[in-house]
């Protein structure tokens, strides 16, 4: 048996009780799918990747779906479960997402118990109207108490996910959101823009014409999330992420820069030493998989340098520490895109309207 350079452990559990009309993510209501069962497979599924390699984890991040659906039970089962087959003495945080519909300060309470370390709740906005288009079933009374409760049961690290460009969201609403987000003061805060993803119900609209993109209102509100966030002492360390000192999250970071990372769960994607693979997109045919084979790996593909570098220029680039010289080809040439970037001695950041931009620069720089 050999060790695995640190890594980071993701587990996706895909059960939601509604499906959420905007969510790309492989997930489903749960069904008649025997979830003490679903532990039982993730648990085995892990012991088959540290019996080829023993990984010390990094840091944790259970995903979804909708995690905090698993009831205590079943989550004690799978701490204790994951603590008996992986090193966990040098975690730096353990993350799970976590539904604000459904919480309580036993809940809060007991996810501290377990050693988690960051919670991060899927509000998404702090006005009604916009919750009942998003599909989600918690209002906004209950996002507001969900936070409330975590800090006064815990010292639990807290998230809050927001979505901007919602159809029908004025610039005054998502300022609204933003100033309710602020007075919660939570460690970190996830301002994602809005996107039509293939396989949805809000991609059919937009397809029929019911719902419209407008990149000027994007940019106004990516631009207002900037300056109210920034000025009330969150740094915006990712196009995406603004966090408080010292807050940001480890795990995703990881991604970024390019860390290997291990994923379990149907649909989960796990890369080691530049061999990506993706576990099969169903939960009974994963099932299935586990308790014939031990593993769920459907499709498997070795990243040359070329693809590593294509990767990390659209990651990397999305930092606030830019992206290492080292991965732009040796004739590059800038001028482009001189005025949206910042070049050091060992990085290249964006600047002004650069982050607007991001994916269109990387695009340039491929």
């Amino acid at each position: 048996m050999f060790t695995l350079r640190r890594v980071h452990l993701y587990l996706h559990i895909p059960f939601c009780h509604r499906i959420c009309p905007y969510c790309s993510f492989y997930k489903h209501t749960p069904g008649r799918t025997d979830l003490g069962g679903f532990v039982d497979a993730l648990l085995q599924e892990a012991r088959h990747h540290a019996n080829k390699a023993l990984p010390e984890l990094r840091t944790i991040y259970f995903g979804g779906g909708t995690p905090s659906m698993l009831s205590p039970t079943h989550l004690t089962r799978l701490f204790t479960g994951l603590r008996g087959i992986f090193d966990f003495s040098a975690i730096e945080e353990i993350t799970l997402e976590a539904n604000p519909a459904t919480f309580t300060s036993r809940t809060a309470q007991l996810y501290q118990n377990l050693g988690v370390t960051r919670v991060s709740l899927g509000v998404q906005s702090f006005l009604g109207k916009h919750l009942e288009t998003l599909g989600r079933e918690h209002t906004p009374m209950q996002a507001i108490t969900s936070v409330h409760l975590l800090r006064e049961a815990t010292d639990l690290e807290v998230n809050i996910d927001l979505i901007f460009s919602v159809p029908g969201q004025s610039l005054l609403d998502w300022e609204d959101t933003l100033t309710q987000a602020l007075a919660l003061q939570p460690d970190h805060l996830s301002a994602y823009n809005l996107t039509y993803e293939e396989d949805t119900a809000f991609f059919e609209k937009f397809q029929t014409g019911d719902f419209s993109d407008d990149p000027d209102l994007n940019a106004e509100m990516f631009s207002l999330s900037q300056e109210i966030l920034t000025s009330a002492g969150y740094e915006h360390y990712e196009t995406s992420n603004y966090a408080l000192p010292g807050k940001r999250s480890r795990h995703n970071e990881g991604y970024w820069v390019g860390n290997d990372y291990l994923g379990l769960g149907p649909s989960a994607v796990s890369t080691i030493k530049r061999t990506r693979s993706q576990n099969v997109c169903d939960t009974t045919a994963y099932l299935k998989r586990i308790a014939s084979v031990g593993h769920a790996q459907d499709d498997i593909e070795i990243l040359d340098d070329q693809a590593w570098r294509l990767e990390r220029i659209a990651l990397q680039l999305r930092t606030s520490e830019g992206l290492p010289l080292e991965f732009l080809a040796p004739n590059t040439s800038l001028a482009s895109v001189r005025h949206l970037v910042e070049e050091t001695a060992t990085h290249l950041r964006l600047i002004g309207e650069g982050p607007l931009l991001v994916d269109s620069i990387a695009a340039e720089l491929a």
